[in-house]
């Protein structure tokens, strides 16, 4: 049974004073749900939280300048015997996601042998599209890495590769220039019939066993900012909508096809993607008996 902490009483560091738990938070609209709900419960005051992009907050994970945060799948497959999964909760889509798009100036069959961008703050969204385009249309495009700017990508390339909020503004862009847009949270979905996980979030090993009960009160944290941010979706719009260029409408739906949970269906979408994602030899194969969850029991 582990101790009970309070968030505010924090972690030894280093030094041996004392710290909250460094935790991580993706700066973009999809998660910006969550800390809402960590703004409306307080919980942001017991931690010390770093807001960045995905690849910044992957690497300060892996590196150990984070102590709990959300990782992108691909990343963490490649990191699992460092970290722990929290349970239930994560960042995916059970059908379209919206912002999580590959966007092309020709129909997918026609990108064989030609130039596609992949946009550098993606990890998980550029290897699905690469699975998608070599393992499900049968093309072997010629990738490149480049800065997550539609018109910047199209440039030099016949398709990019857009996540978060990049890709939602080039969604609308997308529809006005008559390019198409493949969703690709939409295509994994008809492609295995399971729901897509691009981020987990993840406690690292060393620090869950030092510190189980901090552990347990930020994963607690993170839970209830959940519920409340569902119960307020409408809300959370029209306040993002004030300095987004979106609607609040278009914002509450893209709010409502995100999935913020881990059971079961979404661990067989994140088994097989894994699976895949093997096969393709970027990642090493997830341990016989799975994903290592938190416990702090």
């Amino acid at each position: 049974m582990s101790t009970q902490h309070d968030l505010t009483d924090g972690a030894p560091g280093a030094d041996g004073t004392w710290r909250r738990p460094r935790v991580g938070h993706i700066q973009f609209l999809n998660c910006l749900p969550l800390y809402w709900g960590l703004m409306r419960s307080g919980a942001l005051l017991g931690v010390d939280l770093h807001k960045d992009t995905p690849d910044r907050l992957n690497a300060a994970l892996v590196e150990g300048t984070l102590d709990i945060g959300p990782i992108s799948l691909v990343e963490y497959l490649r990191h699992a015997n460092d970290l722990l999964l929290l349970p239930d909760l994560a960042v995916g889509s059970d059908g379209p996601v919206h912002s999580v798009n590959l966007v092309s100036t020709v129909d997918l069959r026609e990108l064989d042998g030609r130039r596609v961008a992949l946009g550098s703050t993606s990890r998980t969204g550029v290897l699905l599209a690469r699975m998608l385009l070599e393992s499900r249309i049968g093309v072997r495009p010629e990738y490149f890495q480049c800065p997550p700017d539609l018109t910047e990508m199209l440039l030099e390339a016949d398709a990019g590769v857009l996540i978060g909020d990049a890709a939602l503004r080039a969604r609308h862009e997308a529809t006005d220039r008559g390019l198409i847009v493949t969703d690709l949270g939409q295509a994994w979905r008809e492609w295995t019939g399971l729901p897509m996980v691009f981020a987990v979030w993840a406690a690292r090993r060393d620090f869950a066993a030092a510190h189980p009960g901090l552990v347990k009160e930020v994963h607690e944290a993170f839970l209830a900012s959940r519920e409340l941010c569902l119960d307020e979706l409408d809300a959370v719009a029209a306040v993002a909508a004030r300095w987004e260029p979106f609607s609040a409408q278009t914002l509450a739906e893209y709010f409502r096809a995100l999935d913020f949970s881990l059971g079961d269906r979404q661990v067989a979408g994140l088994r097989e993607f894994a699976v895949r994602a093997t096969a393709a030899g970027e990642a090493p194969p997830l341990p016989i008996d799975g994903p290592h969850f938190f416990s702090s029991i």
